[in-house]
């Protein structure tokens, strides 16, 4: 049975996703086969008008949606940094959650220590660390770039240890 796992890395500026696709074996019910489907993300320009910017995350999440039809969305939980860049990220949280109301997408959500701790055992795991988990649970030559697109790999991968 295959189940497809999308994950989100919510940015104004750059939103990262990846596509896995988990296949359990039905003789061995713990044995799974996680693979990669692909992996990207979407840019908006800051010299873009607000409005704008989120219509081009909306449409675009709609496509990814519509490419990959997930049987679940990972998202990764809000971090604040500065309080100027949480304001920005949080409205491109709220055009995620907005496609995945409309497409009734089932989603959960994690903290960057908790997809820290799936990947590595270490919930202060650094970003490489994280990344080279993430190249070497999908069995990939090397790590996905940009950052976003490996964040995004690294919250589906964290949903799929859960199934």
């Amino acid at each position: 049975m295959e189940k497809r796992i999308l994950g989100l890395d919510p940015g104004l500026a750059i939103l990262g996703f990846g596509a896995i696709s988990c296949t359990q074996n039905l003789k061995k019910v713990q044995e799974t086969t996680v693979n990669m489907l692909d992996f990207g993300v979407i840019k908006t320009s800051a010299d873009v008008e607000m409005g704008q910017r989120l219509c081009t995350l909306f449409d675009d999440l709609h496509t990814v949606m519509e490419e990959f039809k997930p049987d679940l969305v990972a998202i990764e939980k809000l971090f604040f940094y500065r309080m100027s860049s949480t304001i920005l990220v949080a409205q491109a949280r709220g055009i995620v959650i907005l496609v995945l109301g409309q497409r009734r997408l089932p989603y959960v959500e994690f903290t960057p220590a908790q997809i820290k701790q799936a990947l590595t055992g270490y919930g202060n795991a650094d970003k490489s660390e994280v990344q080279e988990a993430v190249a070497r649970e999908l069995d990939l030559d090397e790590i996905p770039k940009p950052d976003d697109a490996a964040d995004a790999l690294a919250v589906a991968l964290t949903a799929s240890y859960q199934l």
